[in-house]
């Protein structure tokens, strides 16, 4: 049997821009994805946590290392610019590979820099 796990997390990032008049995603600093070992057009989840919205989407890359955090399309009217989120990605894992398994989490300060990587 394979069960869902945390694959990576982006702990308490700071939305940059929020725009409802584009194609659907979250734009993220690559270098933040890189960091939380995530990929462009990967499936993710994000919780507000200024407003405890959740909802799910995909990733797009913005510039590396310009902090954005980009919220688009319908996401929009959950997330606004200002809000502190956390960005979550999930991967199955068989029971081999459970006890072994840790999720990459990287924390951040109020510039969406990286603080801490925790693996």
């Amino acid at each position: 049997m394979r069960t869902l796990f945390l694959k990576s997390k982006i702990h308490r990032a700071r939305v940059t821009n929020s725009n409802i008049d584009y194609e659907g995603s979250l734009g993220l600093d690559a270098e933040l994805m890189s960091a939380a070992g995530l990929s462009e057009y990967e499936r993710v989840e994000i919780y507000n946590v200024s407003n405890g919205e959740r909802l799910a989407t995909y990733l797009i890359k913005e510039e590396a290392g310009s902090g954005q955090v980009g919220v688009y399309g319908a996401a929009a009217h959950k997330i606004k610019q200002g809000d502190i989120i956390i960005i979550t990605s999930y991967g199955c894992l068989d029971e081999t590979e459970i006890k072994s398994h840790r999720p990459q989490i990287v924390l951040l300060d109020k510039n969406n820099r990286i603080k801490q990587i925790k693996k």
